[in-house]
């Protein structure tokens, strides 16, 4: 039994069609990627899953008693709950509840003390301790401290703040929007081995090529508000999709042959005054309906970058460079580097390393707090910020592009503006459009336009891989590597950074910066790692971080006077001595458990390798299920071993 089927699905928006009769099936662990140009509607399926959007026509099923779980796309600014009350809110009543104790608990006084008491009464009728225990171990396991407001983390601690919330609750399949956006690669990572070991089925959209690569079982295009599958892995979903677009250019080629035979035939037997074949014009009328019908793939984004003038040879030039805070604090120090025309430049590192500061620092706008930092001649910069200030969400693109201008000069052509931004893909109507209706992919597109709408011999661009589908992606990278200026990009897409720079400058939180031949990947091979690999402080590896005078709900419970839980004594039983039956038991159990540990360990080692979803579904189910009976074994095996030694030390 599927457990979400989507049956002839169809939703407009306007005159718009965005879905058209489109179906699909997710079954039992399955891990679907949906791809797509932007602004054809991704994110708004997910919201029709959920139910956040309620479609013109079709059905969406979630099979009985399964549960779905969400990781949104866009993280919170301004949430002041901590981690434990927002992962606690995956169970409603009972996570208020929950929260609530938690709260009391840490301040317990006489006033508060019955309302304390309520709560707790409550929360054992709903079999609330087992839920926190739960919550208490996902934190636990993420390395995140459960007491720390979610406005105070990096947006990569709220994104497993988040992915904890949507896990919590053993979801049987989980959605996700764009997961990578906005975290490094170590952050990056960490997804990937979370969601790795997740035994759910997902549903998730990505443009990040090498996380799709790593994640995806089955690639699902939607096009033209058409839900296309391929039961394929990412590279074989390219090669399958070049095929179909041929095949399709071919029949509507052969299609349109006909109809124009047959209109000139008509139109001959009108002017030869003849008896008209009455089948034959109905035919007619119906290819002419099916020809208007059809819904052309639109064409693919065509863009050049307006060059300008040529830069002095030398473009920049630092010698033991640094810059601190005024209070002291150092980002960058002895810095030196010599970047020239025509250079290609990845920086790289973990979020907060001072890869913003290093730029403003090399463009200028930054004055170094010690050492120097030259500049060369006839330099002239176009900037794509990742935060897309430079877009007036209350206006339409037309107008943010044209700045009053009718006609752009790109390359020594004059184009109409209009023109210039359906290279983009935008159509008249599109770009009429406010931006604040944009999809994200949208806006980086026309972010782009008016980017390369500038003369430049020196690109900045800060995250520009986010949201921006696969294809224009792909342009990009065609039109950084002809660009005979100068380029510095800051991303985490590591196959962008592969098909893009040349040289890798790392910097490792400390301070220091450091250079590297090649793109990311040549970096690893040349031994790059990032400090929180090489000291083993990965999230998933790090125990619960505690804060000095906190305490968990369960360690405060035992300190509240009159807790219903110490109000009623434990019972005394008499001491039980094992038979040896028993103590063979006891005495085998260790060996058990080892050999059990190992078997799990070997099977999530199997689980984790890059190309283990991709092979046959029937032995990746096997070897998960397997995964989960010997985990419930080592389960049961522990308590078995607790139980008896406990009587055996009474």
């Amino acid at each position: 039994m599927p457990l979400l089927t989507l049956d002839s699905v169809s939703l407009a928006f306007g005159m718009h069609p965005l879905l058209d009769q489109a179906s699909l099936v997710i079954d039992a662990g399955e891990r679907a990627c949906l791809l797509g140009r932007n602004g054809e509607g991704k994110s708004t399926l997910l919201r029709i899953v959920t139910g956040e959007v309620v479609p013109d026509g079709g059905v969406v099923r979630l099979d009985d008693g399964a549960v779905l779980a969400v990781l949104p796309q866009n993280l919170p600014s301004e949430d002041s709950r901590t981690a434990y009350e927002v992962v606690a809110g995956a169970f409603p009543e009972t996570g208020t509840l929950l929260a609530e104790f938690h709260q009391l608990s840490q301040h317990a006084d006489e006033s508060g003390l019955d309302r304390l008491m309520k709560v707790q009464e409550r929360l054992e009728a709903l079999d609330g301790w087992r839920l926190d225990q739960k919550v208490t171990t996902i934190l636990g396991q993420y390395g995140v401290d459960p007491d720390q407001t979610l406005n105070t983390l990096s947006g990569g601690w709220q994104r497993r703040v988040l992915l904890a919330k949507a896990l919590v609750a053993d979801p049987d399949i989980l959605l996700l929007d764009e997961p990578t956006n906005h975290l490094d690669v170590p952050a990056i990572a960490w997804l990937e081995e979370a969601l790795g070991q997740f035994r759910g089925a997902m549903l998730f959209v990505s443009h990040d090529r090498a996380f799709i690569r790593r994640m995806a079982t089955r690639i699902v295009e939607l096009d033209r508000g058409r839900l296309v599958s391929f039961a394929a892995t990412y590279d074989r979903y390219l090669e399958l999709k070049e095929k179909a677009l041929e095949e399709e250019e071919r029949q509507n080629a052969l299609f349109d042959k006909r109809l124009k035979q047959e209109e000139a035939w008509i139109r001959q037997g009108i002017k030869a005054r003849r008896t008209r074949n009455m089948g034959r014009v109905r035919a007619l009328r119906a290819m002419r309906e099916e020809h208007r019908q059809r819904r052309v793939r639109g064409g693919t984004a065509s863009f050049a970058v307006e060059d300008a003038a040529r830069s002095g040879k030398l473009v920049v030039e630092t010698r033991d460079a640094g810059f601190a805070y005024p209070d002291g604090t150092p980002v960058i120090s002895d810095m030196n580097l010599t970047i020239l025309r025509g250079d290609k430049i990845g920086l790289v590192g973990e979020n907060g390393t001072g890869k913003t500061t290093l730029v403003r620092l090399l463009l200028g706008d930054l004055e170094p707090t010690e050492g120097s930092v030259r500049l060369g001649t006839n330099l002239q910069v176009a900037y794509f910020d990742q935060l897309r200030g430079e877009l007036d969400l209350t206006r339409n693109a037309l107008d943010n592009l044209s700045e009053g201008r009718e006609f752009i000069d790109i390359n020594g052509q004059s184009k109409h503006v209009l023109g210039y931004l359906q290279e983009f893909l935008f159509t008249p109507e599109r770009a009429r459009s406010p931006v604040s209706v944009f999809s994200g992919g949208e806006r980086a597109r026309l972010l782009l336009a008016k980017l390369f709408s500038k003369p430049a011999n020196i690109l900045v661009l800060d995250e520009p891989t986010n949201d921006l589908d696969v294809e224009t992606l792909e342009l990009l990278e065609e039109q950084l590597a002809e660009f005979a200026g100068t380029v510095i990009v800051i991303s985490h897409d590591r196959e962008f950074l592969d098909n893009v720079i040349t040289e890798t400058v790392f910097l490792d939180g400390s301070g220091k910066v450091r250079e590297f031949v090649g793109g990311y990947t040549d970096w690893r091979r040349q031994g790059g790692r990032f400090p929180s690999e090489a000291t083993g402080n990965r999230p998933d590896k790090q125990d619960k971080i505690r804060k000095p005078g906190k305490e968990t709900a369960k360690e405060s419970e035992k300190k509240v006077p009159g807790s219903a839980k110490q109000a009623a004594p434990p019972e005394k039983s008499k001491p039980v001595k094992l038979s040896y039956k028993l103590k063979l038991e006891l005495e085998q159990l260790p060996g058990q458990i080892g050999a059990l540990e190992q078997e799990v360990a070997g099977l999530k080692e199997k689980i984790s390798l890059a190309d283990f979803y991709s092979g046959p579904p029937n032995e990746v189910s096997a070897t998960l299920e397997a995964l989960t009976e010997k985990e419930n074994r080592l389960e049961k095996v522990i308590e078995r071993w607790m139980e008896l030694e406990e009587q055996a030390n009474q």
